[in-house]
């Protein structure tokens, strides 16, 4: 009786995990987050609701023609994925005590700007904001806008789960 006790709590079954870090988290809700919303770009490139998609991203690097079809939208998807662990970080280094939908918001306000104006000059096929269209503004803006509400929202939720537990 005693060594099915034993063998019984030595199972797999029965172990429990080790819970992830948190900044193990992040960074899943970084890559996760990448691969959601750029997804969704790229759904929104095909339907022409956006004249960029996902390849956006590797305008700058002379990579041949390719980066221009469906294969370099699939890149572009795994590429912003993992940048995407970079922008988790910076959320969480700035912004992950603020528990609020509109702090991430904010930040995908942000990320919008500084992919469409500030960094405008490295990506020799977009057009200025000025000269985009409506639909391609406000689709990407919107994009952004949600991917900066996930991105937030999970890494802000994640911190106050992270003090609860702390705190008990």
């Amino acid at each position: 009786m005693e060594n099915q006790q034993s063998n019984s709590q030595s199972l797999e079954q029965n172990r429990k995990d080790d819970p992830m870090s948190y900044n193990a988290k992040v960074a899943t809700i970084g890559i996760f987050g990448g691969l959601l919303w750029s997804i969704l770009g790229y759904i929104a490139f095909f339907f022409n609701f956006a004249r960029i998609g996902p390849a956006l991203v590797l305008m700058p690097w002379a990579l041949g023609d390719w980066k221009n079809g469906y294969r370099g939208q699939l890149v572009g998807i795994v590429v912003i994925a993992i940048l995407s662990i970079a922008v988790a970080f910076i959320y969480k280094l700035l912004l992950e005590k603020v528990n609020s939908m509109w702090a991430g918001a904010l930040y995908g306000v942000v990320l919008w700007l500084v992919v469409f104006y500030l960094l405008n000059p490295i990506f020799p096929g977009l057009k200025s904001v000025a000269n985009l269209d409506s639909n391609t503004i406000l689709t990407t803006l919107c994009l952004y806008v949600l991917y900066g509400v996930f991105i937030g929202y999970s890494i802000s939720f994640e911190y106050q789960e992270l003090k609860r537990v702390q705190s008990e």
